[in-house]
């Protein structure tokens, strides 16, 4: 029933105990149809005058949890979350991870692996064994030990703290991650990098040979480099790239001084930009959507993988895309370059991953190596010189002496 709240008033007998809470419903205002409270309600009892308060259920309910102690509540909800199944833990955290998140894509797809295998157990049903046997099922189907050790993070976080508890006993038994290889990446030679731009520049698709370039010379990662816009670049004055949000809050922001290379090859893709759309808005994409030619500026490109596997076949490569960006990290590190310039090039938040990705190759190491014997060998050159430019000085002035 809609519409005002009941009145309750006058003064009732009931044949009950005072003591009897009573749950009751109430409907009223139209705009809250079904708004649950708590009434007072006048008695009289015995001969005398009382005050019953009249609560709903939900009221009543809240009352209850107000009176429980913090851990008692977290206790209910640590049951209540260990009799989900995996799969319906799974779907809560992804639509909160959703909303916090820009890039959800890997948890989707992580999580999907973990449903598919453990999606109708129970989280309580979750141990230590189980972890290990979806450790071992994953690497069955080939998985890479990096992939598997972030499903198993996240598994943990749907178990909540009995997440906590079987991450501490793996732990304790050193097998909460699979041993991880070396980063598989590599550094391209001056001749690799010559035949790869120029299989890139003969595509049909206008967006592969700049953004080979920039990748080469300014070591972007790939969603900096796909999400790259007009006005994070400046080819007039300060001739340099302001990185957007990056993965690392040390990589976002950085400036990037543009070289000669990269300046001619951003000249000539705006020039072909302003044909092809009229213009160079600077909140448009550099690299905009749509193959084999853009289409759209106001979406950014995909992904370069299918021009890049094109052009690595064509020039006889091999190696993944983000070597583009280990092959700048090694030329600085061979050229001289600071530790701090590298990471200050490359957004890198530590020596440990800068040592990571920089690939010294066995011809910049032999050549170090031999810098060092010439030197010393100068050195011994030098002294055996001096040495024998003494001799007849010493020669003499002992003759001087006995004569």
């Amino acid at each position: 029933m809609h519409g005002r709240p009941p009145r309750i008033s006058g003064r009732r007998e009931i044949k009950l105990p005072i003591s009897v809470t009573v749950a009751i419903d109430f409907e009223y205002n139209a705009l809250e149809p079904r708004r649950l409270r708590e009434v007072e309600l006048p008695l009289l009892h015995g001969g005398r005058h009382h005050v019953a308060r009249l609560f709903s259920r939900r009221a009543h309910r809240r009352r209850e949890r107000l009176d429980k102690s913090y851990s008692q509540i977290i206790e209910e909800e640590g049951r209540a979350q260990r009799r989900k199944t995996i799969q319906q833990a799974s779907d809560e955290f992804l639509l909160e991870y959703k909303v916090k998140h820009e890039s959800p894509t890997f948890a989707v797809y992580a999580l999907g692996h973990v449903t598919d295998h453990l999606g109708k157990k129970l989280v309580v049903e979750i141990t230590p064994a189980v972890v290990k046997g979806y450790q071992t099922s994953r690497l069955a189907e080939k998985a890479d030990a990096k992939t598997i050790n972030s499903e198993v993070l996240l598994l943990l976080r749907l178990c909540g703290g009995q997440g906590d508890l079987i991450r501490a006993r793996l732990r304790r038994e050193k097998a909460m991650k699979l041993a991880t290889p070396l980063s598989p990446g590599r550094a391209y030679t001056a001749d690799e990098k010559a035949r790869m731009l120029a299989e890139a520049a003969k595509l049909r698709s206008k967006n592969m040979y700049p953004a080979l370039v920039v990748d080469l010379n300014c070591g972007l990662r790939d969603k900096e480099l796909r999400e790259l816009r007009w006005r994070q670049i400046d080819l007039v004055h300060k001739k340099a790239l302001t990185v957007g949000k990056s993965k690392t809050a040390a990589g976002t922001g950085r400036v990037i001084p543009l070289n000669e290379t990269a300046i001619a090859a951003l000249e000539a893709h705006a020039a072909w930009y302003t044909r092809r759309f009229g213009d160079c808005r600077p909140e448009w994409f550099v690299f905009a959507f749509g193959t084999p030619l853009p289409k759209d500026p106001t979406r950014p490109i995909t992904s370069f993988k299918t021009a890049w596997i094109k052009v690595r076949e064509k020039a006889g490569v091999k190696g993944r895309w983000h070597d583009n960006r280990h092959t700048l990290v090694t030329e600085l590190a061979e050229s001289g370059a600071g530790d701090e310039v590298i990471m200050s090039i490359a957004g890198h938040v530590s020596r440990a991953m800068l040592s990571r990705y920089s690939h010294m190759r066995m011809e910049a190491k032999r050549r170090a190596l031999d810098d060092i014997a010439a030197r010393q060998r100068a050195a011994d050159e030098k002294r055996k010189a001096d040495a024998e430019r003494q001799q007849p000085a010493t020669a003499a002035s002992q003759s001087a002496v006995i004569q």
